[in-house]
């Protein structure tokens, strides 16, 4: 045992000294995980400053009923030891004991439930919200959909940062950042001083929304609805993450909510509007395949990267893309699959992005690594497809898609012919 012991101190030592250098190398990250945090996180919501004041007075009062019961324990077996001649009393039951101890725990039961009370009453208290956005759980993304107030309309996916998930994938995070697996490829952005009212639901499995700055987290259970809300006192940039296990990549979830004053956040209204408006193309415009390609390049990396990789290969349960018999297959095929989703939610629908973007992405996937079929898939079949009507072949690049109002959206005249 002693030579175990021996030969165990070196490795002990080295990985403390290890573990250590990983310590001091980290950082705290505002809004985010601070090293060696024992406390709550510090609050920028009213009702996250209630939520603290309420564990502080939780631990103080069982702090001092700890404390008083061990004393009056600890007093009554060093006064009344038998080597000090002490000798049990006899008696049957005290009236005012019985009293005492139902009486004074239901005080004490009191004190702390009303200010509870409260705090959970004003936290289910969504009315009267400024704005309302719907957060949708994917495996594993968030997805956020603007429904009133400023910015009524907006609606994008939030993604983790592909740099950080290569990070994370090469087993190397010597040169890891302080937001290290939290930094999204686009933030949840509101505006301080206004009450923010998150609905909640989710696309496959359960997730939890929660970030821990605003004293919030409400799942997202599939086929459900649930709400909660914050107001954010200070703007900055705040984190949290799912917070149910939802999964293999459960971690490589994070949420990003970025707050800004009022006269920015209706700057970035105004903004994302624009790009809106300018990513609704003509869906009759008749593409040409390395046009399309090349904005689908843009997509995939955006939208789609994350999971299947930038090589196509995928990873673990993620199928590859590259060599698919769904993305070689007939083009019908892709197009469910991307508007409707697959394995459950495992492959998310797409619906949100445009038809356009829609039918570059599918385009680039058929024809990048070592996929060659030479297919085309205009706007105007997505256009068709969201209403059923789906084309029965793939497409050619040397034709373009039917016109919208023409009984099916076909790409050439084989696969018209097939119909």
């Amino acid at each position: 045992m002693k030579n175990i012991s021996t030969k165990l101190v070196p490795w002990s030592l080295t990985l403390a000294a290890w573990g250590s250098s990983l310590a001091h190398a980290a950082q705290d990250l505002p809004g985010g995980p601070a090293v060696n945090q024992l406390n709550l996180h510090p609050p920028v919501t009213r009702i996250a400053v209630e939520q603290h004041n309420l564990h502080w007075m939780m631990l103080i009062i069982c702090t001092l009923i700890f404390v008083g019961v061990f004393a009056v324990m600890f007093y009554s077996i060093w006064k009344h030891r038998k080597s000090k001649g002490a000798k049990a009393a006899n008696f049957h039951e005290s009236v005012k004991v019985e009293l005492a101890w139902t009486i004074v725990p239901f005080i004490i039961v009191i004190i702390m439930a009303l200010p509870a009370t409260k705090v959970l009453v004003a936290q289910k208290d969504t009315t009267n919200a400024d704005l309302t956005i719907k957060a949708t759980g994917y495996q594993w993304k968030w997805g956020y959909d603007y429904l009133n107030g400023e910015g009524e309309g907006l609606s994008f996916v939030s993604t983790l940062d592909s740099g950080h998930r290569a990070m994370s994938d090469s087993g190397n995070v010597s040169a890891a950042p302080n937001d290290y697996l939290l930094k999204v490829d686009k933030p949840l952005v509101v505006p301080m001083g206004k009450k923010i009212r998150i609905i909640t639901t989710a696309n496959d499995v359960i997730h939890s929304f929660m970030v821990p700055a605003f004293g919030i987290k409400q799942d997202a259970i599939p086929g459900f609805v649930r709400d909660t809300w914050f107001k954010a006192e200070k703007a900055g940039d705040y984190y949290g993450q799912c917070a149910e296990l939802c999964g293999k990549e459960h971690a490589y979830m994070p949420i990003h909510v970025k707050v800004l004053s009022a006269a920015d956040y209706t700057a970035w209204v105004a903004d994302e509007q624009k790009k809106l408006a300018a990513k609704q193309d003509d869906p009759n415009k008749v593409w040409v395949l390395a046009d399309l390609v090349a904005r689908g390049e843009k997509v995939y990396a955006a939208n789609c990267a994350a999971c299947h990789q930038a090589n196509g290969k995928g990873a673990g349960p993620i199928k590859a893309l590259d060599g698919s018999p769904v993305v070689l297959g007939a083009t019908a095929d892709m197009m469910h699959a991307v508007l409707e989703g697959r394995a459950n939610g495992a492959m998310p629908a797409w619906k949100q992005l445009s038809d356009t973007d829609l039918a570059a992405v599918v385009t680039f996937a058929k024809n990048h690594w070592s996929n060659h079929t030479g297919q085309l898939v205009q706007p105007a079949q997505f256009v068709m497809a969201r209403s059923g009507k789906f084309p029965e072949g793939g497409g050619s690049a040397a034709a373009p898609a039917a016109a919208p109002d023409q009984p099916a959206a076909v790409a050439t005249p084989a696969a018209a012919a097939a119909q």
